[in-house]
């Protein structure tokens, strides 16, 4: 499928069910002439195709296809508007936005009912055909094994645009990604998996550039094998191909965000660009009642039909693509519930699904399902089948919740601490399935999670009624900055308790970019057409907030070093074989283990928890929270299993570690809790002293 190039001309294929004709345009370098239109003479299996001897890789080209426009069956065929090819593997120019890219015409009665008969083409990006090859060398994929994991999400502009040490021509490129300077950093933190926000091409929206904003996510697909060409820089795609080998050399693996839910084409009132054009009723899934209108579980308009044959082929061609001609390492599937529906209610044996599960490439990547989307019965967390990992807001939300002081959260912070048992295991997976965050691209940073009450949107021009309405966030005593020093530590200290909560649990910790460094977005918590300072990563405060950096790769790095942290299997609270002592101790703070009465008291906000008994490194540790307003004293019963548990880890310290003699708690002894802390005991009854 797509422009293929064998050394002597190219072959060019296109799927399309109900054409009654298929034109390849061809055009001069710099895409502005169409210098010969040629109708594709062969038809098999429903693939409209031609071999033409002599073309080259640079060659730019798209389509104009030929059929019915007759809305109400679903047909929206209008040769005048040319179309980016599906398989298209590399696209030169981008969209200029007029009414002409649109299949019927604007601002009629009934508008899309009546085809628009203006051309299109020069409106339009072109078409690539494209010579993949490149020389990796031995370059392997790190493979970590998904319990080993951390996942740092982030942006590939965003993330190097303000980097001082990168030389100005290569910052917010794909190439910037492996400069040594970010790589570095990541390495400093312990990320073993960097997980870059979409650079399949994309579209800046009309209504965003109308309002003199750009897309900055980017989901909003355009062609799923081409590289967004925003970032690709001087070096084009060898500058991802480098960064890619040169994160794989530092033990970093590189894990897509895919967006094959929708496409950027909008409802039925949306711009005719590629696969409406192409077969409209293949493509996306159309309204039972009336196929005029689009089905749709995104929320965005359309729903591409993965339940047909061609589509679902399609969608894994590109996830091959990516795979054997980038490296990449795996990939996180926006909206995953919509791909897994056939036709229209989701399945844990969708096509989708078991597709990937019996490829021999794919299934070996890590896969990573956002487990929702906005259809009917559309939050399926928990719902995949083995081989999936999910992102799990239920931890995101009852550990934002716990910190900020809600009552009753105790139960709930238990079960998403220990990986989401009741979630994941009836599937036969283990705690690794449970990706636990607290913050992502979607919401508030960490820094403004502790510092707003309210999201601030303003700049998004919808008069701040976008975004998340309920963020579980605590601004500790203030809207926003300030220069308060009690409220800057109090935050400062929530920070602290969030990161340690997220980095000390059972499965996989994902980060979001700059939330080592306290980023801030200043409030807006749906900053997706942000491509300015608000969302960029001002390195500057590697400076200023040192400390925070300091911390959260301690803890990413004492999380390695312990398995107690990263286990296979879940916890059950019951004796483990080696001993007597169970895999898991609830623990009290007037010195028992907690009983159903003390987990049904909502006012309790302070917990014990013992892990470690049946840890193949032999490592013990307790864990002991208090998110109450006032101190906690906190007893060891006598009889409790050890001899002398050392502090290693206190969120009351800036970098995590006291300074001073160690902390030391031992059967039968106590401590004053400080209010909203963490402090993490290790066992150290061989030792003598502090681990």
């Amino acid at each position: 499928m797509g422009a293929n190039w064998d050394g002597r001309g190219v072959n060019f294929s296109l799927f399309s069910a109900h054409a009654s004709g298929v034109d390849l345009c061809l055009f001069d370098p710099a895409g502005r002439r169409e210098l010969e239109r040629v109708s594709l003479p062969s038809r098999t299996n429903q693939i409209w195709h031609a071999y033409l001897p002599g073309i080259r890789p640079g060659q730019l080209y798209g389509y104009r296809v030929h059929g019915p426009y007759d809305p109400n069956r679903g047909h929206r065929f209008n040769p005048q508007k040319l179309l980016i090819d599906p398989y298209a593997q590399l696209l030169h120019g981008s969209i200029r936005w007029h009414d002409a890219v649109f299949g019927y015409r604007l601002g009629a009665q009934r508008a899309d009912l009546t085809p628009d008969r203006r051309d299109s083409a020069p409106m339009m990006p072109k078409c690539v055909v494209h010579d993949p090859s490149h020389r990796w060398g031995d370059d392997r994929s790190p493979r970590h094994a998904m319990r080993n994991t951390t996942v740092y999400e982030a942006h590939v502009k965003g993330l190097t645009e303000l980097h001082p040490g990168l030389p100005p021509v290569m910052r917010g490129s794909y190439a910037a990604l492996g400069h040594p300077d970010v790589i570095e950093h990541l390495v400093r933190l312990g990320i073993t998996t960097l997980e870059l926000m979409p650079i399949q091409s994309f579209v800046d929206d009309r209504f965003l550039v109308q309002k003199g904003l750009r897309n900055y996510w980017g989901y909003s697909t355009l062609c799923y094998f081409a590289p967004e060409p925003r970032y690709l820089g001087e070096p084009g795609v060898a500058g991802l191909k480098a960064a890619i080998r040169s994160l794989h050399d530092a033990g970093i693996e590189v894990v897509l965000d895919v967006v094959y839910n929708h496409t950027a084409e909008g409802n039925h009132l949306g711009p005719t660009l590629s696969f409406r054009g192409i077969d409209n009723a293949s493509y996306y899934k159309l309204s039972p009642d009336n196929p005029r209108y689009f089905w749709d579980s995104t929320g965005t308009g359309n729903t591409l039909d993965l339940s047909h044959p061609r589509v679902l082929q399609m969608a894994l061609d590109s996830l091959r693509h990516w795979r054997a001609i980038y490296h990449v390492d795996g990939f996180r599937f926006d909206l995953a519930s919509t791909l897994a529906r056939d036709k229209f209610d989701f399945s844990t044996h969708a096509g989708f699904l078991r597709a990937i599960g019996q490829d021999p490439e794919l299934s070996r990547v890590k896969l990573i399902a956002e487990p929702w989307d906005v259809g009917s019965g559309g939050y399926r967390l928990g719902g995949f089948p083995p081989g999936w990992s999910e992102w799990n807001d239920r931890f995101r939300d009852t550990v934002r919740a716990f910190w900020r002081g809600d009552s009753g959260k105790l139960p709930e912070l238990a079960r998403v601490i220990t990986g989401s048992h009741e979630t994941f295991e009836p599937s036969g997976r283990e705690p690794s399935a449970s990706i636990n965050y607290v913050a992502s691209h979607d919401g508030f940073t960490l820094e403004d999670l502790v510092s707003y009450n309210e999201r601030h949107n303003e700049a998004n021009g919808e008069s701040n009624q976008d975004g998340h309405g309920n963020n579980l966030s605590w601004n500790c005593g203030a809207e926003g900055a300030t220069q308060d020093p009690s409220i800057r530590a109090l935050r400062a200290r929530q920070k602290r308790n969030l990161l340690a909560t997220l980095f000390l649990s059972q499965g996989v910790p994902m980060l979001l970019m700059g939330d080592e460094l306290s980023r801030t977005q200043k409030g807006n918590n749906n900053a997706f057409c942000q491509d300015n300072e608000t969302s960029w990563l001002d390195w500057h405060s590697v400076e200023s907030d040192k400390e925070l950096a300091l911390f959260t790769a301690a803890l990413v790095h004492l999380r390695h070093r312990h398995e107690a942290f990263r286990r296979r299997r879940f916890l059950t609270g019951k004796p483990v074989a080696e001993t007597s002592l169970k895999d898991v101790y609830w623990l009290a703070p007037e010195g028992r283990e907690m009983t159903a009465d003390d987990w049904n008291d909502g006012n309790r906000r302070t917990l014990g928890m013992q892990i470690g008994n049946d840890a193949p490194d032999g490592e013990r540790f307790l864990l002991l929270v208090n998110a109450a307003t006032a101190a906690q004293e906190f007893r060891l019963h006598p009889d409790f299993p050890g001899a002398r548990w050392v502090c290693v880890f206190d969120t009351r310290a800036e970098t995590g570690s006291a300074a001073g003699p160690p902390i030391v708690l031992s059967p039968g002894g106590s401590l004053s809790l400080e209010p909203r802390c963490l402090m993490l005991f290790q066992h150290a009854e061989q030792k003598g002293a502090a681990p």
